[in-house]
């Protein structure tokens, strides 16, 4: 090779001399035509390399099962690695056309070399990127952090690569500028604050399993209510359902308050907690009467007549004056009302009945009596959701005239009559 080398770019100057060229001007013409000469044979080389390797890279891909070989295609591998036959190429060509010129020739090969040094991290970064790529399609690895990962190692050998190329660009021994490098670790670790904060919660997130990608978080801090669908050595990117895109800082997924539902979305139901405010005036002891009135629906037939019977033999059995209806245990229609939603819960297909299901009475508030629904819906898709929630106060508003309720509505002011 350095035969060759030497052979294509030495023959110039004696050609020039012979021509009765001075050796100044021959000096200068030959370096001007050498260059010319080196800059289409490193093009040529990189051309040719170029199609060798992703030809033949392209072609391995195509006969085979695996998809790294076809990732390694799509993120131009074989394209970065034909660089470095074309730059080795020149770091042997620089000294045989720079003979002449001692400073240029450790000024350019420095350069040189340096760039190789890039161009190899350029390679190693393509190869884990493609890595990275290969592993979110293995479901195993779909959820995990793993461009974090790849970052952290990237970080790394860029620092390596730097120091190399310090060492070479101002002539340092390697030793001595790691030692300098330590001196100055704190403004270091200053510049890197966001990046070791992002890595040591990336190491967190990923042990403690805390978010995976496709999770659904809610982070009001950042205003994020959506899906993950990235997470990064420096930030987590949550697509939220108005179809916008949060960033939040990785570091602040273990150091701030979020909701993750994946559990929610693992279990068995999606939890239903919604309530309406009863007026308390509304809610009185009911009559006998009322009472046969109320038998003639379904869910309440049997309850009733049950606890009426209970009701009257410890009535009867303590001889209570029942001319006032304040004496004794009697039903109410809020009660009746909580045992009606209670059984028409039992009866809704949407409802899992395996989960706590409840229809119970809150603390009351100065509006009134809250009545909630505690249930679980099987469906726990967001549509299918709200529309079986919506589905159940539907029917719960519609029967509270049945039993002499009234719901409590804020009063309208300042209305303007026609």
């Amino acid at each position: 090779m350095n035969k060759i080398i030497h052979s294509i770019f030495t023959f110039l100057y004696p050609v020039f001399r012979d021509w009765g060229m001075s050796r100044s001007i021959a000096t200068y013409l030959s370096l001007f035509f050498d260059l010319i000469i080196l800059c289409v044979l490193v093009y040529g080389l990189f051309i040719v390399f170029r199609f060798i390797l992703v030809t033949v890279l392209t072609i391995v891909s195509q006969n085979t099962k695996t998809k790294f070989d076809d990732l390694l295609v799509s993120n131009k591998t074989a394209t970065y690695v034909s660089y470095l036959f074309p730059l080795t190429f020149v770091v042997r060509s620089v000294p045989v056309i720079l003979d002449k010129f001692e400073y240029w020739e450790n000024f350019f090969s420095q350069i040189v070399r340096v760039y190789i040094v890039l161009m190899i991290l350029w390679i190693i970064r393509s190869v884990f990127n493609t890595l990275r790529d290969y592993l979110k399609l293995k479901p195993r690895y779909s959820d995990k952090p793993i461009d974090s990962f790849i970052q952290v190692i990237m970080i790394v050998l860029w620092m390596i690569g730097i120091t190399v190329i310090l060492s070479k660009l101002f002539d340092i021994d390697q030793k001595e500028l790691l030692t300098i490098l330590g001196a100055v670790s704190a403004v270091i670790i200053l510049i890197f604050r966001d990046t070791i904060l992002g890595f040591v919660a990336s190491v967190q997130v990923a042990i403690n399993d805390m978010v995976r990608i496709g999770d659904w978080i809610t982070m009001e801090r950042y205003g994020a209510d959506g899906d993950v669908i990235e997470i990064s050595l420096a930030t987590v990117k949550v697509r939220n359902f108005d179809n916008t895109t949060t960033t939040i800082p990785t570091y602040s997924l273990s150091s701030d308050s979020f909701q993750n539902w994946r559990g929610m979305l693992n279990s068995d139901g999606r939890r239903i907690k919604r309530h309406i405010i009863i007026k308390a005036s509304s809610i009185r002891f009911l009559k006998e009467e009322e009472l046969n009135e109320f038998k003639k629906i379904e869910f309440l037939r049997a309850y009733i007549e049950t606890r009426k019977i209970e009701i009257d033999n410890y009535n009867n059995s303590h001889e209570i004056d029942k001319s006032l209806a304040i004496n004794g245990r009697n039903l109410t229609n809020f009660g009746l009302f909580r045992k009606y939603i209670t059984q028409y819960l039992h009866q809704t297909p949407g409802i899992n009945k395996d989960m706590t299901m409840i229809c119970r009475q809150l603390q009351p508030t100065p509006y009134g009596v809250p009545l909630e629904v505690y249930a679980f819906s099987k469906d726990k898709r967001f549509e299918n959701y709200e529309y079986i929630m919506a589905d159940i106060f539907d029917h719960v508003i519609a029967s509270v005239s049945y039993f002499d309720l009234e719901i409590f509505v804020m009063p309208a002011e300042n209305i303007v009559k026609a």
